[in-house]
């Protein structure tokens, strides 16, 4: 026969108290304890996600992401501020939205580039949303130290093909340069160059505010 489990009630307890403190134990010992798994951003239940987030200190959320993006965007919070003001830091935010990222920082470009500065790629192979420009900007600027500027250049993915879409940080509109058709990443750079006719924009000019 077993013995019974240590009480932590008082001495003077009723009999009515030690038997409900009995059977409580009892019915506890039948449930499965739920962690690791509920701390796990790949593991824990889709409706658990938003507290996981909200306790990662995660600052930019949508409800209406998919769970995919939402486990990946918990996964990497933490890593994202341990690395906060890194390159790694920038392809981390990148990434917890699902795209791929391309970082070149300012002593790794030839000739090399203005101080402090940032140049982001983010190759999307999934459908665009009106919100993802503003989203991305918001992940980049918490991810980037306070004097460094990022320039982020978007660029859709289709059919194994890559199509410039557009050099972000205002809303989209009509007149955005688009070039469609075959646009292989190593050429992509010298194509930018000659169009001449992109708009660069700097973190730091966007009114994060002023958007919804």
């Amino acid at each position: 026969m077993s013995e019974p489990k240590a009480s932590l009630l008082p001495a003077n307890s009723s009999p009515l108290e030690k038997a409900l403190d009995l059977g409580f134990g009892q019915l506890l010992d039948r449930v499965i304890p739920p962690f690791p798994a509920l701390m796990n951003p790949l593991q824990t239940p889709t409706e658990f996600l938003p507290y996981l987030a909200a306790d990662r200190g995660v600052s930019e959320w949508d409800a209406d992401a998919s769970e995919t993006e939402k486990r990946l965007t918990v996964a990497l919070s933490w890593q994202i501020q341990r690395q906060a003001g890194t390159p790694k830091a920038l392809s981390y935010a990148v990434e917890s939205l699902g795209f791929t990222p391309d970082i070149s920082a300012w002593y790794q470009q030839r000739p090399l580039g203005v101080p402090y500065t940032f140049d982001v790629q983010a190759i999307i192979g999934r459908s665009w949303s009106s919100g993802d420009h503003n989203r991305l900007i918001r992940r980049i600027n918490a991810a980037k130290s306070e004097r460094d500027q990022a320039t982020i250049t978007v660029v859709h993915e289709t059919q194994g093909r890559l199509a410039l879409s557009a050099i972000v940080h205002a809303p989209f509109s009509d007149s955005e340069l688009s070039l469609q058709g075959a646009l292989p990443e190593f050429a992509l750079v010298a194509r930018l160059n000659s169009a001449g006719v992109a708009l660069h924009y700097t973190i730091n000019d966007y009114d994060l505010r002023a958007q919804p």
